[in-house]
């Protein structure tokens, strides 16, 4: 391997490989382990630059994105949000406030028992939301890219065996 074709990993598996004298260090696992981190410190410095063009905080983003990938995209109780974002109702009742005052949200009576209340996207919070996953898709499209079709479907598959072997160690039965 040349210079030119080392990266940061590389780098860090050299420097770190003979600190690990009596630990088995395997420097493909290093390697990937590295990378992966990499990658999620890029993606979310990507996505925190998305952010800050839409206009979006990241609470802001995040409330918005778990409301419009939910069961029924755009609506959802205030309690299945908080347990999807895993925050607290009283954090939630905050978050949904702000997003009112934005205009991104609105508070509904639920049909079936007025007692409870609905959120439900407006038309401006899907707007926003929508401008924000544009920009973070194209920084995502990007950098995934520089694989061709026949490398992303390989990574895909490989990631996905990682991922399942982690679901399967921490998803209860």
């Amino acid at each position: 391997m040349t210079a030119s074709d080392e990266d940061w990993a590389d780098r860090h598996v050299a420097r770190w490989r003979d600190h690990w004298i009596d630990v088995e260090f395997d420097d493909d696992v290093e390697a990937i382990v590295v990378r992966i981190g990499r990658l999620r410190q890029h993606f979310r410095l990507t996505k925190q630059q998305a952010l800050v063009e839409a206009g979006l905080q990241d609470f802001e983003y995040d409330t918005l994105h778990h409301l419009m990938v939910s069961d029924t995209p755009g609506h959802a109780s205030p309690s299945t949000l908080a347990a999807s974002l895993e925050i607290s109702n009283a954090g939630m009742t905050g978050r949904l406030d702000s997003l009112e005052r934005a205009g991104w949200i609105q508070r509904r009576p639920d049909v079936d028992d007025r007692r409870r209340v609905g959120i439900e996207v407006t038309r401006s919070g899907a707007a926003i939301w929508r401008r924000a996953m544009s920009l973070r898709g194209r920084a995502e499209d990007e950098l995934v890219h520089v694989l061709d079709a026949e490398e992303r479907a390989a990574l895909a598959s490989l990631l996905k065996k990682m991922t399942l072997a982690t679901e399967a160690v921490t998803e209860p039965d």
